[in-house]
């Protein structure tokens, strides 16, 4: 299998990341050759939070009321991810980034820098009232109403022009992923369309 990259996203709650670890199990079953790298943000920011400094601090307090991380950090989480694990000929799955525009502009720089091969953008795509009840329902500490619609409304005003972004780019390789199917059809329609 050629080395392939996937971009996951979607709004809180459409379980891109079920989708991603499901679709990296997969490629692990069917390429046992080739390493697969696997940039999950929210872990990222989760092992963030624990830091003791200001700058924790800060991020700690604003994920606690739902809010949207600032670009710096996000892409300076990201970018010393690459720079650790990144190697020659690996799979890439990237779930929950980018979050704004100018996080998909500066992706992008770091996709063309490595190399990668037409990226996937894996767009699963659920309703906003979808995404909220499923938030309500499964009561993490970050999923309380006030959070959830902050979350909600961000990705409306920030993650949409990131996805216009890829849809219109002859780059990417856009699937709109029907993402309110139980976990396995979605899981089978991405590899369908990815031909895997």
């Amino acid at each position: 299998m050629s080395v392939k990259t996937f971009i996951f996203i979607g709004r809180s709650g459409c379980g891109k990341g079920t989708q991603a670890a499901l679709l990296e199990t997969y490629i692990k079953g069917r390429d046992i050759k080739t390493h697969i790298v696997h940039l999950e943000t929210g872990a990222l920011f989760r092992e963030f939070f624990k830091g003791s400094s200001y700058s924790h601090k800060l991020a700690h307090d604003l994920y606690t009321v739902g809010g949207l991380q600032p670009e710096f950090l996000t892409v300076h989480l990201w970018s010393n991810f690459f720079v650790k694990y990144m190697k020659d000929n690996v799979h890439l799955i990237i779930d929950g980034t980018p979050r704004k525009l100018h996080e998909a502009h500066i992706l992008d720089t770091a996709l063309k820098f490595y190399a990668r091969p037409k990226p996937y953008i894996v767009y699963i795509n659920v309703s906003r009232e979808w995404s909220e009840k499923r938030l309500e329902a499964r009561h993490r500490e970050d999923d309380t109403k006030r959070d959830i619609k902050s979350r909600l409304d961000w990705f409306d005003t920030d993650v949409v022009p990131a996805l216009d972004f890829y849809r219109n780019s002859e780059d990417y390789e856009f699937l709109n992923i029907n993402g309110e199917q139980d976990i396995e059809n979605v899981h089978e329609e991405i590899l369908k369309r990815c031909s895997l």
